[in-house]
């Protein structure tokens, strides 16, 4: 049985923190390590709930994002299989289990992740769901062309470490939010996706939601994408042609963005391609959503 390291973030939410970790401990796979990296949380609250559930836990000076402690635990975990989950999120019993079958079957395959199901502050189940396709194989297999503008991974996948050796570490220099989507979306050219069809996380909706709150924080997403293709082309990871439909997908979504802040998303376009607006399609895409907006 293979090991499989979790980590956990966390950040002066320790009645969250503590369902967190029930619903990890309780999983029906056994052989799990966690790591929950405490963001300088003052108090020992913490501390004292992670001594209480016999798990490893370390206090950092506060980073004011979640890339810092992951990055932490990435660089103590031993598993052979390694996944993330916030402090106020829920897996369902099963799913490390389910997950774990699916890499030992699927060599080819360097992650596998899944949908979610929403929940309120309380843990009530809200009926609503995210993350989930209309055809499974938009989210499965190679998603390197598909992944750019997109939201392919909507949860916590579960990650051979051999893959997360090659992708490197979370962006530090990320504000909290968007981190996510740079950091699978460079996965993505690095192995292919397994996408489990099955609602096997519980993310919890609340007023503290950095993805909720602040969507401003999401303005140069696209500008450091497009910084590691640039450094993906000059070390020989992907060819040309890749480069430019990932740079064109990138346009495209940062035109979808001009209801925001049109002065800043216009800067941003050129920055990834100074002749974008030679393009009529983009153009039409651009007049498309100034009218609807």
């Amino acid at each position: 049985m293979k090991l499989v390291s979790v980590i956990i973030p966390t950040y002066n939410r320790t009645q969250y923190l503590k369902q967190t970790l029930e619903s990890v401990l309780n999983q029906t796979y056994s052989n799990i390590e966690i790591w929950v990296i405490d963001d300088g949380t003052i108090g020992d609250n913490n501390k004292l709930l992670c001594q209480k559930f016999n798990v490893n836990y370390l206090k950092i000076k506060n980073s004011g994002t979640p890339c810092k402690p992951r990055n932490e635990g990435i660089k103590r975990a031993k598993g052979t299989y390694i996944s993330f989950i916030d402090d106020d999120d829920l897996w369902v019993y099963n799913r490390i289990e389910l997950m774990v079958k699916v890499l030992d079957d699927n060599l080819e395959y360097g992650l596998v992740h899944n949908y979610c199901t929403l929940i309120d502050e309380n843990g009530e189940k809200l009926n609503k769901i995210t993350g989930r396709p209309g055809s499974p194989s938009v989210k499965h297999g190679d998603v390197s062309m598909r992944m750019i503008g997109n939201w392919t991974i909507s949860d916590y996948p579960l990650v051979r470490k051999e893959i997360l050796n090659k992708i490197g570490f979370f962006n530090e220099e990320m504000k909290a939010a968007g981190e996510d989507a740079e950091y699978w979306a460079r996965a993505s050219f690095f192995t292919k996706f397994y996408y489990l069809d099955l609602p096997l996380t519980k993310y919890r909706i609340h007023n503290e939601n950095n993805s909720t709150l602040n969507k401003d924080l999401y303005f140069n997403l696209n500008l450091i994408i497009k910084s590691k293709l640039d450094f993906f082309l000059k070390n020989g990871d992907i060819d040309i042609i890749t480069y430019k439909i990932n740079i064109n997908n990138l346009v495209k979504d940062e035109i979808k963005k001009i209801k925001i802040n049109s002065f800043k998303n216009l800067k941003i376009l050129f920055k990834l391609n100074f002749f974008w607006f030679f393009s009529y399609k983009k153009i039409k895409l651009l007049l498309f959503i100034i009218i609807k907006r």
